[in-house]
């Protein structure tokens, strides 16, 4: 399978700049993130710029727009949609990470909250970022946000105690979510390497 933008991601009017922040573009930071160092102005958009090239590099694709997951925060059609990050209050080398998708019951919340977990956290980046840990949660308006923040919690503590990202189920490597029997639970197979993971 191969991931064909749709005719509408590639025209640059509906997107702002990686080097800008527009507050009124992205969504609110939600409880995940209160009373923590909300990340704003060149601090967002600096870790965001990052957060665009460990995505392409591990292929983390919105597979309903066509694009880079980084880019559904640039988009002005879904202003309350992407990412949010603040430094942790408690231990400044951790950075939290809320994700809002574009719907409460979006079908890919799971999987790609799941990959961007993996990108930030993989073994091989090393001095991408200066955060020791990049804990991810998807925000509460999402039907099965309780499911999934368990799921990232799990993950978060086996790193913490292993000091590694634990293997997915299905192929084992570090791409693969293990959502829907080696799929990304639309029918794709982790084993094409278009997959969005």
């Amino acid at each position: 399978m191969t991931i064909v933008p749709r005719p509408w991601s590639s025209d640059d009017d509906d997107f702002d700049d990686y080097d800008g922040f527009e507050p009124d573009h992205l969504p609110q930071p939600g409880p995940f993130l209160d009373g923590h160092e909300v990340l704003t102005g060149r601090d967002h958009a600096a870790f965001h710029r990052l957060t665009r090239e460990r995505f392409e590099e591990r292929t983390v694709y919105d597979v309903t727009f066509g694009y880079n997951l980084a880019r559904l925060n640039l988009d002005t059609r879904h202003p309350t949609a992407g990412y949010r990050y603040a430094v942790d209050a408690d231990d400044p080398s951790v950075l939290r990470a809320e994700f809002t998708p574009t719907t409460e019951f979006c079908p890919q919340s799971d999987a790609l909250s799941t990959a961007s977990f993996r990108a930030w956290n993989a073994d091989d980046v090393g001095s991408a970022h200066e955060f020791n840990l990049v804990r991810v949660r998807v925000a509460s308006m999402h039907g099965e946000s309780e499911r999934i923040n368990g799921r990232l919690a799990e993950m978060e503590s086996a790193l913490r105690e292993n000091g590694s990202l634990p293997e997915a189920e299905g192929t084992g490597t570090l791409g693969d979510t293990g959502v829907g029997s080696g799929t990304d639970g639309s029918g794709v197979s982790a084993d094409d390497p278009t997959t969005p993971f």
